[in-house]
């Protein structure tokens, strides 16, 4: 599997222009998730770490430029890492709005992880999941096209916090309490 480094994943954040509070989001969503990573441990999956913590610092990769240009940035974020010879990363990104699927009873698996680390985080705080899709229904719900994908990701994603919380040895609301918040200063 080919990975970027870390150079390459904030080179690739500076190249992008990506404004700086989608790159706090990003990091704190890219904690929450190596940290629900090692919660997990070997206990339900073999969760590939690494793979977890740089799809997640790049999840939102294109978010900046979709404001001007209108794309799906899961999407076009997706092709940017495939195209670039990361294609599980970009895998993972593709799925970080909405995930391929869910089973409860299947291993949890990375885009599981990073896609439900993105539900939790608001800006660059750890929220509960209500507050978070609130949110998101507030910004996105008025576009009739979003409706019913935010009906769906809403259900999912409260699907996916019991499966990841069954396997985990604290409860959602302590997430908040089990991250360590990172502050980077400038990548520019």
């Amino acid at each position: 599997m080919n990975l970027p480094t870390d150079r390459e994943c904030f080179r690739l954040i500076d190249q992008m222009e990506m404004m700086d509070h989608i790159i706090d989001h990003s990091v704190m969503v890219s904690n929450v998730a190596v940290c629900l990573c090692l919660a997990i441990g070997n206990r339900a999956s073999r969760l590939n770490v690494d793979l977890v913590r740089k799809a997640a610092l790049l999840h939102d990769i294109t978010k900046t430029r979709s404001f001007d240009t209108g794309e799906i940035h899961s999407e076009t974020g997706a092709g940017l890492l495939v195209d670039m010879g990361y294609p599980e990363v970009g895998n993972i990104i593709r799925q970080h709005v909405m995930l391929d699927k869910c089973r409860p009873d299947s291993p949890v698996s990375e885009p599981e992880i990073v896609n439900y680390a993105d539900k939790r985080v608001l800006h660059d705080r750890v929220v509960s999941l209500d507050r978070r899709l609130g949110y998101i229904r507030e910004k996105y719900g008025s576009k009739p096209q979003f409706g019913r994908l935010i009906q769906r990701m809403w259900r999912d994603t409260c699907a996916l916090e019991e499966k990841l919380f069954q396997r985990l040895p604290f409860l959602p609301e302590d997430l908040s309490d089990m991250v360590t918040p990172v502050v980077v200063k400038s990548i520019r």
